[in-house]
């Protein structure tokens, strides 16, 4: 004999049985009680989540005769009486489901609406469920509206939909709309374990957690992968039968990852990639508990109470809020997510999955293994002592640095040759003889995001010996200061002076970068052109004649 599937043989026969849609129950057990019922009802909601369920439970309700034959409508069908017997086993004459995919037409309309007309045969009500109602044509639509809204007293209608936004507002507005809300997790897990206890079948919490998240709301999927883990296992329901089942990622490999891009170790991400490859896993899902992890770990660095210490990857959550910078963890999820659109422009699923985690290397804060490589000259990486710092000033020592070799001949810059103080530019400086960095930043040939660098900076410290010239910086956007950016801001710098450069970050936010400046002088001026507009005859002239008005914003300086 074949078995019942799970999603039928635990579906709901009363509203104390159904699970997740309190709000819905509510109102409809208020309403049976008191006898206040309205002649339609629109249940709106995604598969799996009961709108034919409540039907069918609303058809009983309105239709018990209870288990003597002399009840009257209830919200509680004692399930015994011949019209809640026959509405469970779908032989019931006066209830009547009809599938508006396949009788979409107007001619299917107009036959129904007929024999509304005609009393029950044995029931109380006729009760009409049209499911996936929204793919009536527009004629048909037209042809229900009068019944919709002046049924015969005899008659409800029940209308459900998954697309509610299809429904033309002339159906809407006749009905009682209900929105069904998708399952939680953790209520999808505990009705899975009782479900399991009954059918005398062992599982693992962390096995129902993997359905019910693969579920994606639906009671009805989740009891449907559950038969399918019962299948596949031969057993009890275990993770990794699971997880192999669904091609789902353990989160061993996503802790696995996110730590190898914290310690910057291209060639275990390599691993890890090749090693899902192997295993047939998926992709795209990889990708997608990626960014579920991300968006956990996000949380916790802004509301550490936000870790249920029932999940299984609790303490590595809260290791990895801590690990992780804020800035990190929001490029990791922002690169997880975009890329799950890619994979199907990778020339494969497992190359594109690997050049995701490559771009999360190559664009983590602090630069990319390839700028870290060791040696000398222009293409490494080297720590530059701090310079004692002033008496008015506290310059840090420098956290990054790059140097430059292989001098040139070309000229240097003006400079000025006055000292500046804290009131010229904010913090001191420890050389008597320091450039204008603000112009000397404008005047070098720099582009993209080395360009966008220099205009955040502000300069702490500019050290000029017969060998190397030491420069130390501070930045608004510490961000931006990568071991490549670094690199090539001290090459523009050493075209300029003929020698080899050492350009640092030092601790600190600048406060007077070119940025900033650049951005005052352009208020300035823009205020100065609104004021000049303002007083112009002609615009003048063309306010009194014409009602002419400057829009707001709208003014621009010409340089």
């Amino acid at each position: 004999m074949t078995a019942l599937a799970l999603a039928r043989k635990w579906r709901p026969k009363t509203f104390t049985e159904l699970v997740g849609q309190d709000h819905v129950v509510k109102a409809l057990t208020h309403a049976l009680d008191q006898g206040r019922l309205h002649h339609a009802w629109l249940f709106t909601g995604t598969r799996g989540v009961g709108k034919t369920t409540i039907a069918r439970i609303m058809a009983k309700a309105l239709n018990c005769t209870g288990a003597d034959g002399k009840g009257q409508m209830t919200s509680q069908p004692c399930g015994k009486c011949q019209a809640c017997t026959e509405i469970d086993a779908g032989r019931f004459v006066d209830y009547i489901e009809m599938d508006a995919a396949s009788n979409r037409g107007v001619d299917e309309m107009v036959s129904l609406l007929e024999k509304a007309a005609y009393a029950p045969s044995s029931a109380r009500y006729k009760v009409y469920m049209i499911d996936e109602v929204h793919m009536l044509t527009a004629h048909a639509f037209n042809s229900m509206l009068k019944t919709l809204e002046e049924p015969p007293p005899h008659v409800k209608f029940i209308l459900a939909t998954t697309d509610p936004q299809k429904i033309p507002v002339t159906v809407l507005s006749r009905c009682l709309q209900f929105n069904l809300k998708q399952m939680p997790v953790p209520l999808i897990v505990e009705h899975l374990q009782a479900v399991l206890q009954s059918e005398s079948i062992a599982s693992e919490p962390n096995a129902l957690r993997v359905i019910a998240k693969a579920a994606q709301g639906s009671m009805r999927d989740a009891l449907s992968l559950t038969d399918q883990a019962i299948a596949y296992a031969a057993g009890p329901v275990t993770e990794a039968a699971v997880r192999t089942m669904l091609g789902t990622i353990d989160d061993a490999y996503l802790i696995s990852i996110l730590d190898a891009l914290q310690q910057k170790d291209g060639k275990t991400l390599n691993d890890i990639s090749e090693e899902m490859g192997l295993r047939s896993m998926s992709f795209s899902i990889a990708l997608q508990d990626l960014a579920s992890l991300l968006h956990k770990i996000a949380t916790a660095q802004v509301v550490p109470n936000s870790v249920l210490d029932d999940w299984p990857e609790a303490d590595e959550i809260r290791r990895l809020a801590k690990s992780l910078t804020p800035e990190e963890t929001q490029l990791f999820y922002q690169i997880a997510i975009t890329s799950r659109a890619d994979l199907s422009l990778a020339p494969d699923e497992q190359a594109g999955f690997a050049m995701a985690l490559l771009r999360m290397l190559a664009f983590k804060p602090g630069g990319s293994p390839a700028a870290s490589g060791s040696g000398n000259g222009a293409g490494s990486k080297s720590v530059a002592p701090a310079s004692k710092p002033s008496s008015s000033s506290n310059a840090a020592s420098a956290s990054k640095s790059t140097s430059t070799s292989n001098p040139s001949s070309a000229p240097a810059p003006a400079t000025t040759n006055k000292t500046t103080t804290p009131s010229d530019s904010g913090p001191s400086l420890n050389s008597a003889i320091t450039p204008d960095w603000h112009a000397l930043v404008r005047a070098l040939p720099m582009r993209g995001l080395v360009q966008q660098l220099a205009y955040q900076t502000e300069l702490v410290e500019w050290r000029d010996t017969p060998e190397i010239l030491f420069v130390t910086l501070t930045t608004a956007m510490s961000q931006l200061a990568t071991d490549d950016a670094l690199l090539r801001l001290g090459e523009a710098l050493k075209a300029q002076y003929g020698k080899t450069v050492k350009v640092q970050i030092g601790e600190g936010k600048a406060t007077h970068t070119v940025a900033k400046v650049d951005a005052q002088i352009y208020q300035e001026k823009k205020l100065t052109a609104e004021e000049e507009l303002a007083q112009d005859p002609f615009l003048k002239e063309l306010e009194r004649e014409f009602g002419a008005k400057v829009v707001t914003g709208s003014v621009r300086p010409l340089n």
